[in-house]
């Protein structure tokens, strides 16, 4: 299990992603629109500066649903390898089942 904190931290991040996501995503395709002026793509770049540093998408990290664990994410199951090999064997996931030859 991860620390609380870390997961809590983590979930901040993604309110705040969601909250600036709209703005983020204007001033982005502004500041890589080749047909703009290159001092409007700076100002855009100047004002995606201004967005809190956690209002970046890139710094929300994957975790498992279940143990909050960062690392060997499955993004098709949102869970991490112990958890998905764990339920998988107890049969908790329709459609996945132990390879065998």
């Amino acid at each position: 299990m991860a620390k609380l904190s870390s997961i809590n931290k983590n979930e901040r991040r993604k309110q705040l992603v969601k909250k600036y996501a709209g703005k983020y995503a204007k001033l982005k395709a502004q500041a890589n629109d080749e047909s703009l002026g290159e001092t409007e793509r700076l100002i855009a770049r100047l004002k995606m500066a201004e967005i809190p540093r956690n209002g970046n998408p890139t710094r929300v990290r994957n975790r498992c649903e279940i143990t909050g664990r960062p690392r060997a994410y499955y993004r098709k199951f949102r869970l991490a390898r112990v958890m998905l090999r764990d339920l998988a064997n107890r049969g908790m996931i329709p459609g996945v089942v132990k390879s065998s030859w």
